[in-house]
């Protein structure tokens, strides 16, 4: 059976989209962009608008994290977790609240780590990642808290996590630590 495969890590076609994402990603292709560059036109966009999102909002980069690992354990993207989770530590948040993101949208979820703007954070990704509409009494709460850029940043990062997650679990890409 034909499958879809990783590009090579010297992998260097089109030359300057391929040196563009080695710049934002440190120097080194992630398998994320081997799978991408199958399709340059999409590699490109992905780079630019993710790279934005990454790189030049003003929302509070660790919730800007913790929505991204909430979406990858929703999704059960596994590879997203693993590569999110330790950015959201360093932005701030405790180990405990990254451990305990892996239960984020089921009853076992432990909201006590989390102050009331977390909280509302992640049943915001989870609205949005399960069942797309997010209730209006929420957005509401998140709006008064963090105001109208802010939730508009917390919802794009959200869809565009989405996103992300989908095309990993869609084209194979996983962890090789553990499985969500």
């Amino acid at each position: 059976m034909e499958q879809l495969e990783l590009l090579p890590l010297d992998h260097n076609e089109p030359a300057e989209l391929c040196a563009a994402i080695r710049a934002r990603r440190g120097g080194s292709l992630m398998k994320l962009d081997r799978m991408l560059l199958h399709s340059p036109v999409v590699a490109e966009g992905w780079n630019i608008y993710m790279g934005n999102l990454r790189t030049k909002l003003t929302l509070n980069p660790q919730l800007r994290e913790l929505a991204m690992c909430v979406v990858a354990v929703i999704n059960k993207a596994d590879y997203e977790y693993e590569a999110h989770a330790p950015i959201y530590v360093a932005e701030g948040a405790s180990q405990a609240q990254a451990d305990a993101l892996l239960k984020a949208g089921s009853d076992a979820f432990d909201a006590s780590l989390f102050n009331d703007l977390e909280r509302d954070a992640v049943a915001l990704v989870v609205a949005m990642t399960r069942d797309i509409v997010v209730p209006e009494e929420l957005k509401s709460r998140l709006l008064s808290q963090i105001g109208s850029g802010h939730l508009v940043e917390l919802i794009a990062v959200t869809a565009a996590y989405n996103m992300v997650s989908r095309f990993l679990v869609a084209t194979g890409i996983h962890s090789e630590k553990k499985k969500l």
